[in-house]
């Protein structure tokens, strides 16, 4: 499989490793000051396959709803397509329709509003917090991953979108649509500009394996 700009995909492993980190754990760090988008935004990432900067976009309006079921609707720039995208069910069970509460009492429109854009770009701020930049650890050195493989690979926020893109191809085989494959991963062989079926989409991304129930939204808020 093709890696993205260098990128390699987080192996099973890796993937159980980061969500059982810290964040998604019961403790906060000596000195951490914790955010919401630290929660959210990687299992967004993982479950939708999409960009830092797109996941740092997103409002409340784009959280929709059609034939029963949540999408977000991601809005980008000319490299790749916006599309929309399911919520998967997991997502719902770590406790984001609590989190849309939240942010609505809050009075917040975008999703991850405690995340700062640096020089225009939420990417950035979001590739030193996860990756490290010069001395300063990522949560990826905090989770003993390196950054780079032996392969000279490397691994970033972008590498779920590999897991993504890995895992969603077989359930789109299954499904026999390559059509919701191009769709779901923004990619312009899909020439239209939306994808009707969207009951066929919610089918093919429950083909992503689904992270430990564990994860709580609330537990993390709880973490001491």
């Amino acid at each position: 499989m093709k890696t993205h700009l260098g990128r390699r995909p987080f192996t099973n492993m890796e993937i159980h490793t980061l969500f059982k980190g810290y964040i998604y754990g019961d403790h906060k760090m000596p000195r951490e000051q914790a955010k919401h988008w630290h929660f959210w935004l990687p299992l967004i990432s993982y479950y939708t396959g999409t960009f830092s900067d797109e996941i740092g976009q997103l409002t409340l309006d784009n959280v929709t709803k059609h034939d029963g079921h949540y999408f977000f609707d991601f809005h980008t720039n000319n490299k790749i397509k916006p599309r929309r995208i399911p919520v998967h069910p997991m997502l719902i069970e770590h406790g984001f329709l609590d989190y849309l509460h939240f942010l609505k009492q809050q009075g917040q429109q975008r999703l991850m509003f405690d995340l700062p854009a640096k020089s225009g770009r939420y990417s950035e701020k979001v590739r030193i917090w996860f990756s490290g930049e010069g001395e300063r650890a990522g949560y990826l050195q905090k989770c003993h991953i390196p950054n780079i493989d032996l392969d000279g690979r490397k691994a970033a926020i972008s590498s779920f979108r590999l897991n993504f893109e890995a895992q969603i191809r077989i359930s789109s085989i299954q499904a026999g649509s390559k059509d919701a494959f191009n769709y779901l991963m923004g990619f312009k062989d899909y020439a239209q500009a939306e994808f009707e079926n969207s009951k066929l989409l919610w089918q093919i991304i429950r083909g992503v394996r689904a992270l430990p129930g564990s994860i709580s939204w609330q537990r993390f808020c709880d973490r001491h």
